[in-house]
Formats: structure tokens, C-alpha cells, sequence
């Protein structure tokens, strides 16, 4: 048996346990405005701290979750701890920002998926605005009619929607026109090579141009360099996604992240007020 055969067995016979057993946690990764510096939203991405393997990305284990069902617990936990967390940061007086949690397709075609969606924010006390949903461009696309009628729904409760991955589907101007989504996610793939790559420069600027010809927000993923931060710059992109700014952090480092940049702001504030009257 070959390494990769080994560790898709070691995962697949540990993931029931590890739902039962709490090894799941959240991680956050901040969303920033470009032409600002502030953050704007969080992004909660799912680890398990698998105790032989260590922490485990969600890419390796999601596929095993939606083979075997564990999608829908898993996915609502995820949910849930979301919005308990945002919600835990805005009793602590920071300043309330979206928290953004990826949604399954295998959830979205469930029955009570929006009832759900109102349990949890019910339960957790979070307002709806702070919470946004990201759904990829491909799962969109398989039924766009279903996704039309979703969509609304989940916009009539006021949750933000944002496409995921987008470029890497099959969207165009007219089904974006019938979508009630906020937010476009410029996939990764294209930023990577932006600098170098006139196709990923082409798609990337015609995705920024389709986003702000639509009144859509624009956030890249995946930014990492200040060349692509600059190449983004040019081209308005509304926001940005990466290491250049942030990897995903635990709970506690994100909550230190959010209070230096809340001192930092404060700072500048009083600093500009202080001149001013001068």
C-alpha cells in the first residue's frame, strides 16, 4: 500500500471518531479592503487535529466527509461554531465584522438547509448581515435554477453570498445578473501566476471588470506578493485574501490580530484628529 492509500485509510476510519471526540477546530483568515489596509471579514476554515497525523487541511478530509455523509454534522458544527465565535468577538466589543464559512453542496440540497441557517443564528444570537456564505462557482453551476431560488432565500434573511473559486466554472454575465450574490472570489489559480501569465492577468482583469460592472465586491485569493497586490491595485479590485497579509490563524491569535489592528486605527485616528486641530 502506497503512502497516499495509507493516509486516505488512516483518515477515513478516523473522521466519525473525531466528530465524537471534538478534534475538529476552526481557523480564521482575514479578508482586506485594498485601498484601506482595514479587514472587513474573517473567513473560518476547518482543521482536524488528528492525533497521529497532526493539524490536516480541510482539502484532505471534506472529499471523505461527503462520501460519508459526515458532510451534513460536520458542516452545521462549522456553522455553528462560526457564528458562536463572531458573535463571542462582538460581546468583547470589537468591532462586528462578516464571518464567512464555506457551504457544501451536498448541504445546500438539503431539505431545512435555510431553516437551519435561521436555527443556528437563532441559537448563536449573531444577526444574519454578519454572516456570509460561500458557495463555488461550480456548485452554483450544476443547477443554476435551484441556485436562483437558494440564493434568494438566503438573501431575504440577509446572510452576505459570495462565489467561491470563480473563473474556474461556467458563469456568465446573464446567470450572475439572476444570482443574489455579493461577492466574487477570484480563484487562486489565476493569482498565482498574474505577474507572469498573460491569460491568468487576462481572466483576473476581466473578473474585476464583470465585479465592478455588476456593483459586486471583488476579493482575490491567494495573494501573496506585493506584485499582485499591485497588479490589483490597478484594476480596483475591491479586496484581498492571503499570506501576504495573514495565514489562518486559531481563534486566540486572530482575536490579538483584530485588537492590534483596532489599536492601530484608533491610533491613526487620533493622530489625523490631532492634526487637524493643530
Amino acid at each position: 500500500m502506497n503512502q497516499d492509500a495509507e493516509r486516505r485509510l488512516v483518515l477515513e476510519s478516523g473522521l466519525r471518531r473525531a466528530l465524537e471526540n471534538g478534534e475538529f477546530c476552526l481557523h480564521y483568515q482575514p479578508k482586506v479592503d485594498i485601498a484601506s489596509g482595514r479587514i472587513t471579514a474573517m473567513e473560518a476554515l476547518v482543521r482536524w487535529e488528528h492525533p497521529e497525523l497532526g493539524l490536516v487541511p480541510a482539502g484532505d478530509f471534506i472529499p471523505l466527509a461527503e462520501e460519508t455523509g459526515l458532510i451534513f454534522p460536520l458542516g452545521e458544527w462549522v456553522l455553528e461554531q462560526a457564528c458562536r465565535q463572531n458573535r463571542h468577538w462582538q460581546q468583547e466589543g470589537l468591532v462586528p465584522l462578516r464571518i464567512a464559512v464555506n457551504i457544501s453542496g451536498y448541504q445546500l440540497q438539503q431539505k431545512n438547509f435555510i431553516q437551519r441557517i435561521r436555527e443556528i443564528l437563532a441559537a448563536t444570537g449573531m444577526e444574519a448581515r454578519y454572516l456570509e456564505i460561500e458557495i463555488t462557482e461550480t456548485v452554483v453551476m450544476q443547477n443554476p435554477d435551484f441556485a436562483v431560488a437558494l440564493l434568494k432565500q438566503l438573501a431575504d434573511l440577509g446572510v452576505h453570498i459570495a462565489i467561491d473559486d470563480f473563473g474556474t466554472g461556467y458563469s456568465s454575465l446573464a446567470h450572475l445578473k439572476r444570482f443574489s450574490v455579493n461577492t466574487l472570489k477570484i480563484d487562486k489559480s489565476f493569482m498565482r501566476d498574474v505577474e507572469i501569465n498573460a491569460t491568468d492577468a487576462a481572466i483576473a482583469t476581466a473578473i474585476i471588470a464583470m465585479g465592478n460592472s455588476l456593483k459586486l465586491q471583488v476579493i482575490a485569493e491567494g495573494v501573496e506578493t506585493q506584485g499582485q497586490l499591485d497588479f490589483l491595485k490597478k484594476l480596483s479590485c475591491s479586496e484581498m485574501q492571503g499570506y501576504l497579509f495573514s495565514r489562518p490563524l486559531p481563534a486566540a491569535e486572530m482575536s490579538r490580530m483584530l485588537r492590534q489592528v483596532e489599536d492601530f486605527v484608533e491610533d491613526e485616528s487620533a493622530h489625523e484628529c490631532s492634526a487637524q486641530g493643530s
